[in-house]
């Protein structure tokens, strides 16, 4: 498998460096948001750092978005593939990448930086980053659209090229991007920024080097990648074994109506963990296609919450396990089918598995969520200054109950990670909107004796004429699943209210909506599903979820068998349905 750490290595030193490696790609994380130019990237924290090894594989990794888990990985492997082979790779390289259907892809918006590690001429690791990109070219601007047909219409392709050779910037590249981006500030900017997080990881890489030799920085990243394994094979032994399985559908691709049959059958025994979705669906006509790299993604990030939370990342705690997918499939496109809202189809390989294995682990799993990135894009012209604007921003929703405790409010989707929303105040100051509503969505669906959490309702008011809004908001149609009795959760979708008062919508997916001033786009989030019985839900707990309007009268009535006062929130009684079950509390 690997050499084993030399008997005079002190292991204690070996557990210092193994940290000092971790705290390499944090401070690459911080570098990154502190140089950058968009809101999406130092506000929302969407991108990811980090270092491999020189085969590629994954040491550590800083992540504001968990649907990166597994990316930088695979655009390293893609390097070394085509330059390390021949010989070609040198110090002061950095390779630029985004191609979804290799090397480490998700859609083109994400673009990754990859710059060789050299210690006394001999390449020991990789710095490595990811980050969306508020332009990237293509028919809409921010680059994402609900309605394209081919990789071509989504912006810009870099296929592994070099971004620096040898130290030397590629100007013609850098003035290819500037001439093909609606927003070159940004993006190049955020590029920069890229680089200064990539050139941080390799100067404390050298100094670790310098401190206490190549050898044992070489012995500790072994260590590093072998615990990881054997943590995994640790948790992997304490999970129930056999074979499990899970169906689920995709609404809609943004152009064909669907639905869209996705499947898994995961299979566990004490050394790996198989996921085989096989019979999913083919890839599709519409946007929502996933890249391969972007399954693997998902299914790692709920691997690791099955397994151990709160596990370092590094591909050693991946090794056990496997996923199998059909080629051409909705799981594993290939060129050239579009791709721009990959985590329509993404998220689904994470939200299977979660489904099949709630029942089974419920100190680790809920139940279903809002699921999708809902994401939302705004661009026109600011009613102030006159200047173009793009917007670019995930939505929040609501979350499951689990056992002993209800859903989270407005939590991003389980790929979003630990990112945020833009701030009110810097949107209402660097876009052309206003922010009308940002509320919970109370719509008592979720129902549970621990209910989900409510989604969110946010509203933006178009302050000047003429734009246009491109959202793509899944889980439409089909909802998310309770567990143990618990009720399903509530869609998402949005709508407009237009100056006149008249409504349009409500819609999952739309490319283009013109928004005159004083238009409102309604963004509203799903609400959870619930955890067990509705009718086991303490009495105390209705009462309190009646006062704080997450529920209505009629709800406790319906769902929970509470009958309340609505004016002194007094229980006057039970149903019969609840009085026959016995589960008076």
């Amino acid at each position: 498998m690997s050499m084993s750490i030399e008997h005079n290595v002190d292991p204690f030193t070996i557990e210092i460096v193994k940290d000092s490696l971790m705290a390499i790609g944090d401070e690459m994380f911080y570098a990154l948001a502190r140089t950058s130019m968009s809101p999406i990237i130092y506000e929302v924290l969407d991108y990811a750092c980090g270092l491999t090894d020189a085969k590629g594989e994954l040491l550590t990794q800083g992540n504001g978005v968990t649907g990166f888990i597994g990316m930088l990985s695979f655009m390293v492997r893609e390097t070394v593939e085509r330059y390390n082979k021949k010989g070609n790779l040198k110090p002061g390289d950095i390779i630029i990448i985004n191609d979804p259907y290799g090397g480490g892809g998700s859609h083109l918006s994400d673009v990754g930086l990859v710059m060789p590690i050299f210690y006394q001429g001999e390449l020991v690791a990789f710095s490595a980053n990811k980050a969306h990109w508020t332009e990237v070219g293509g028919k809409e601007s921010g680059s994402m659209s609900t309605d394209s047909v081919d990789i071509y219409q989504e912006g810009l392709q870099f296929p592994c090229v070099k971004l620096y050779d040898g130290g030397i910037l590629n100007e013609p590249l850098v003035e290819m991007i500037r001439a093909n981006v609606r927003f070159p500030d940004l993006s190049l900017g955020d590029m920069w920024a890229q680089v200064a997080a990539l050139k941080t990881g390799e100067k404390r890489f050298h100094e670790l080097c310098k401190k206490y030799g190549k050898n044992i920085v070489m012995a500790s990243i072994e260590n590093l990648l072998n615990q990881g394994e054997q943590l995994t094979k640790k948790a992997l032994r304490q999970l129930p074994k056999g074979t499990f399985k899970a169906v689920d559908y995709i609404d809609d691709d943004g152009i064909e109506d669907g639905p869209f049959k996705v499947q898994v059958k995961i299979t566990i025994t004490d050394e790996e963990f198989i996921c085989d979705f096989r019979g999913s669906h083919p890839q599709v006509t519409g946007p929502i296609n996933s890249s391969y790299t972007g399954l693997v993604s998902a299914v790692r990030t709920i691997f690791l919450a099955i397994t151990n939370p709160s596990q370092d990342i590094n591909d050693g705690a991946f090794r056990p396990l496997k996923i199998i997918t059909d080629k051409q499939s909705i799981f594993d496109a290939e060129r050239p089918a579009p791709v721009s809202m990959y985590w329509e189809s993404m998220l689904f390989g994470c939200d299977m598995i979660w489904r099949a294995l709630a029942p089974l682990l419920p100190d680790r799993l809920t139940a279903g969520h809002h699921l999708s990135v809902c994401t939302v894009v705004v661009s026109g012209k600011h009613h102030v200054t006159g200047e173009p604007f793009l917007i670019v921003e995930p939505s929040v929703g609501g979350w499951g109950g689990a056992d002993g405790r209800d859903g989270d409010t407005g939590q991003f989707c389980i790929l979003d990670g630990e990112t945020y929303n833009i701030p009110v105040e810097i949107c209402e100051t660097r876009y052309g909107v206003m922010v009308d509503e940002y509320s919970m969505r109370t719509d008592g669906k979720g129902a549970g004796k621990y209910r989900g959490g409510p989604g969110v309702i946010r509203s933006y008011r178009a302050m000047s004429d003429n734009q246009k809004l491109v959202a793509s908001f899944g889980r439409h149609k089909y909802f998310p699943w309770g567990i143990n009795g618990g009720h399903e959760g509530s869609g998402n979708k949005f709508e407009i209210v237009k100056a006149d008062g008249t409504k349009d919508g409500p819609f999952g997916k739309y490319n283009g909506y013109t928004l005159n001033k004083n238009d409102v786009v309604r963004l509203i989030t799903g609400t959870g599903g619930g955890y067990g019985d509705p009718l086991e839900r303490p009495v105390e707990k209705v009462i309190m979820d009646v006062r704080n309007e997450i529920i209505t009268v009629e709800q406790a009535k319906e769902d929970y068998g509470v009958v309340i006062n609505p004016e002194t929130f007094e229980v006057e009684g039970l149903t019969e349905t609840r009085q026959r079950k016995g589960r008076v509390k």
